[in-house]
């Protein structure tokens, strides 16, 4: 569990090391303002999701017939090269192929989050899933801080070094990581299970599932309001610096990795992963009005206090859809949960992206914040998603 985590904190390292330099390093290469390099961005997110939409599937159901341990070092090593293309890249289409790569190879969280499900009861699994997406924001907290500080030495540093931490990490995993996966346990590989239509339909009879995946759908199109603009929204409201950028990303990583490895835990038993769950995401709401109509960027930060308790929500839909899985069916599941979130790293970036420009390009009104206050009505969406799956769950249970 603990070398899981940090594969999952290598991986999320290497993500956030190239946020704070994509904007500048975006503009280099296509010769653009800030407004154009935003849409741009919103077409390499696009890019990335799209492959991990198509692949997720193939990597969780890969993982269900050879195991963990090979699928996940062979992802994060492959990973690690696709670093060093980007780091080279000369111009933007180069920047592009490097990202599709990416997105095929950062599937890992299908595999990952399938070890958790292999060696965790189905009582501890919401708290173990907490953990590994404390570990992620760990991550996520050392990648944006030392991304910021590496590209005041270039822009291209970041990639150099986020190649180093993912082809580290596979190599020191191929010596000590085990197999969770018993071979008893295994089932084949078959195509049309492993597509994203074909896991996703496999989910269909189970209604729980069906449910959560729809309410993690809407919220993580509102989450893509943060991963597509933050960087362009700071540097052109507030002025942000790329270190400015990478800290403030660093602090989010450091509140998310409190919320998910710390509270998470002691909320699910003391009030259970639906209430806690429900509770934490209706805190999201008013944090994207906050990020949407602040005056100055210090009032950010306030904002991210109060949205981070939403970071609950996630790990216990994942407890409550394992619950309700059969065993040799959980990497298909986090498979269909990994292409679920790429659906809306799809078709967010490009939305979100695209308000952005709309409301920042000098022609009609002028309201960068746009994007947030679509995310909040977003959010408030999938609470009621989220409340209406968990009150099936609970007459499916007889509670």
């Amino acid at each position: 569990m603990l070398f899981v985590g940090f594969i999952c904190f290598i991986d999320m390292c290497g993500i956030g090391l190239i946020m704070p330099v994509l904007p500048s390093l975006i503009g280099h290469l296509a010769h653009v303002g800030i407004d154009r390099a935003a849409e741009l961005g919103g077409f390499l997110l696009f890019a990335y999701a799209a492959m991990q939409f198509l692949f997720a599937p193939v990597i969780g159901g890969l993982s269900d017939h050879f195991g963990r341990r090979p699928v996940l070092l062979v992802t994060l090593a492959a990973l690690g090269l696709d670093y060093a293309l980007m780091a080279f890249a000369p111009t933007l289409a180069w920047l592009f192929a490097g990202r599709i790569v990416s997105g095929l190879m950062g599937a890992t969280w299908a595999a990952a989050n399938s070890c958790v499900a292999d060696t965790a009861t189905p009582e501890t699994r919401g708290r173990a899933f907490g953990l590994l997406g404390a570990f992620g924001a760990a991550g996520f907290v050392a990648g944006p801080a030392i991304g910021g500080l590496l590209g005041s030495l270039g822009d291209r540093v970041p990639f150099a070094v986020a190649c180093a931490l993912a082809l580290g990490g596979a190599a020191i995993g191929w010596a000590i990581l085990p197999e969770t996966l018993p071979r008893e346990r295994r089932r084949a590989f078959t195509l049309h299970r492993a597509n994203p239509l074909g896991s996703l339909i496999q989910m269909r009879r189970l209604p729980v599932v069906v449910g959560f995946l729809a309410a993690i759908l809407v919220m993580q199109l509102a989450v893509q309001s943060q991963i597509a603009v933050w960087p362009y929204y700071t540097i052109l409201k507030f002025g942000w610096t790329p270190l400015t950028i990478g800290l403030s990303i660093a602090l989010f990583g450091v509140l998310v990795a409190v919320v998910q490895g710390g509270l998470s835990g002691p909320a699910f038993r003391r009030f259970g992963e639906g209430r806690a769950g429900l509770a934490g995401l209706c805190c999201a709401v008013p944090a994207y009005l906050i990020f949407a109509f602040a005056p100055a960027g210090w009032m950010l930060f306030p904002g991210m206090a109060i949205g981070t308790m939403g970071n609950i929500a996630f790990p216990a839909m994942q407890a409550l859809m394992s619950r309700a899985t059969p065993e040799n069916a959980q990497g298909e599941l986090q498979g269909a949960i990994a292409s679920t979130v790429a659906v809306a790293a799809i078709i967010g970036p490009l939305v979100m992206a695209g308000v952005f420009g709309r409301f920042t390009d000098g022609h009609g009104l002028y309201f960068p914040g746009a994007p947030f206050v679509l995310a909040a009505a977003l959010m408030s969406g999938a609470v009621l998603l989220f409340a209406r799956t968990v009150r099936a769950a609970a007459r499916r249970d007889g509670g």
